[in-house]
């Protein structure tokens, strides 16, 4: 897999999944800084032209550096993702988010939150790749993800592991903070546009919506996913960052 950008590769680096590095001429700090940790780890760097960093990034902004870097670990389950959870277990569900742009985005952010992992579909999602690397600022070498088959019945899953599924959508008539994320809780996001699909909006517990004043009828997909995630942070840090494992009924 193909990494590009200081700080993902810098990420990369940190979490020992780089192989090799490919730079040009630039230089700075921080590019110090990463050829100094590719030192330390042993990493293979290769001076090369720019032309060539253009070619292997497909015209994303590589920043001078260009790294071969192991494929991101989706080899957790659902299970494991609930059951090794720091504390109440605060999941995110992507149900076909197929911007890669989109899907780093909130993996930085799931990252900046503290979610204990992110559930993604083997089909009708952005790959784990440069694009979403980038735009995750290197928070995809640090977010547990489980990649599962169909959305619909990962969310079956974690509710029969004792966490509340929060679907948002644009529909919904109760508001995003009026519900209890100090349970353990599971936030689920759609695709850009058509949002959550039929069946996966019909097994969520709760459907919430995120009040629009102004003229735009819908937030980002990322932007949305921070909202519900920093509620979640506020809720949690209001009570001394625990919640309370309430029983599903």
């Amino acid at each position: 897999m193909i990494v590009y950008g200081i700080n993902p590769v810098l990420e990369a680096l940190r979490a020992g999944r780089v192989t090799s590095l490919r730079v040009g001429d630039r230089g700075g700090e921080r590019m110090r800084e990463l050829m100094r940790l590719a030192t330390e780890r042993g990493v293979k760097v290769q001076r090369v032209p720019a032309d060539l960093l253009g070619r292997l990034a497909r015209g994303g902004v590589h920043q001078g550096v260009v790294a071969d870097v192991e494929e991101a670990a989706t080899d957790y389950s659902v299970d494991q993702l609930v059951r090794q959870a720091a504390g109440v277990p605060l999941i995110v569900v992507l149900d076909g988010i197929e911007d890669p742009h989109n899907l780093g985005a909130i993996l930085r952010t799931a990252d900046a939150a503290g979610v204990d992992g992110v559930v993604i579909q083997s089909r009708r999602s952005a790959a784990l790749g440069g694009a979403a690397a980038k735009a995750s600022a290197g928070a995809v070498a640090h977010v547990k993800i489980a990649e599962v088959v169909n959305i619909a019945r990962a969310i079956e899953e974690l509710k029969d592991l004792g966490v509340w599924t929060i679907g948002l959508a644009g529909e919904a008539t109760t508001s995003y903070a009026t519900i209890d994320l100090m349970l353990p809780s599971a936030i689920v996001l759609g695709a850009e546009g058509s949002g959550l699909r039929r069946l996966v909006r019909e097994r969520c517990d709760h459907l919430v919506a995120i009040p629009m004043s102004g003229h735009v009828g819908s937030l980002n997909v990322s932007v949305a996913a921070g909202i519900m995630l920093f509620e979640a942070v506020r809720q949690r840090s209001a009570h001394g960052g625990t919640g309370e494992v309430r029983v599903r009924r």
